[in-house]
């Protein structure tokens, strides 16, 4: 599946299968000897009560993450055909989130709480998360967060005009961020529109970033560029339409589209 052009291949492990090891993420998500993908993910059986299914994320490093609105959306939209109802719990890593149709092929999903706490980041060392110690050519005095996955947000003048595979990865490995960080230029349009690309862990321009979207939004609220709690997010891919909701969470709408399906040889 994919979410305004942010791919992903689904499993579902729910019967019990072996786990898989980090070689076979990165095979799979090869676009040369695999299927082709920008992480993986899995549907496994909730362990928290009310939840309908988990999910596990990997990149395509093999590596598992904490969160990815895109991924959430197009799990939501399985699990939602699956189970026949217009909302369900989904459980994640940090927790159990509500995901509800929003239209056809749009779901609608609640992530957060958004946190700038350097240590739930987390970074190396305690520094004003509003405004970042770091630069690296136009990027300068970003935002850092969390939501359940480290970003680093820079706003930017022209958004499509910031060579992101040149400047993007200083910013990513900087000793700062010791798991490395999720790298966002945003370009305020207007009270209740961005524009943003992101350059994401482990070092992939993708064409979408769900979460991205919503620390964008929190920060440029936090920052005072915008006022409005409802922004329209327009990425590469498309188009996220971002709700900025109490107990710093957010609400974030947008489109799904299926693919394909099948099955993985050997078992596995």
């Amino acid at each position: 599946m994919h979410g305004l052009e942010n791919y992903f291949v689904i499993l579902d492990r729910r019967d019990g299968n072996k786990p898989l090891d980090a070689d076979d993420i990165v095979r799979i998500c090869s676009t040369n000897i695999g299927v082709g993908g920008e992480q993986l993910l899995t549907i496994e059986r909730a362990s928290h009560e009310g939840a309908y299914a988990a999910m596990r994320i990997f990149n395509i490093d093999g590596k598992e993450v904490g969160a990815c609105g895109n991924a959430t959306r197009c799990m939501a939209y399985l699990l939602l055909e699956e189970s026949g109802r217009d909302e369900v719990v989904m459980e994640l890593a940090g927790g159990v989130i509500l995901c509800r149709r929003a239209g056809p092929m749009e779901v609608s999903v609640t992530l957060g709480p958004i946190s700038m706490d350097w240590r739930e980041i987390p970074l190396s060392r305690e520094v004003d998360t509003l405004h970042l110690p770091i630069e690296s050519g136009p990027f300068a005095d970003g935002v850092a967060l969390y939501i359940g996955n480290p970003h680093a947000v820079f706003f930017v003048d022209q958004f499509d005009s910031v060579d992101m595979g040149r400047y993007a990865p200083p910013v990513q490995n900087d000793p700062l961020f010791p798991e490395g960080a999720n790298v966002g230029a945003a370009e305020i349009v207007d009270d209740q529109t961005l524009r943003l690309q992101v350059w994401e862990r482990p070092g992939v321009l993708t064409k979408a970033c769900g979460t991205g979207a919503c620390v964008a939004s929190y920060a440029a609220l936090k920052r005072g560029l915008v006022t409005s709690k409802s922004i329209a997010v327009h990425l590469p891919g498309g188009k996220l339409d971002i709700e900025l909701l109490d107990g710093d969470r957010v609400r974030m709408t947008g489109p799904v589209a299926f693919c394909c399906n099948g099955f993985i040889e050997g078992g596995k």
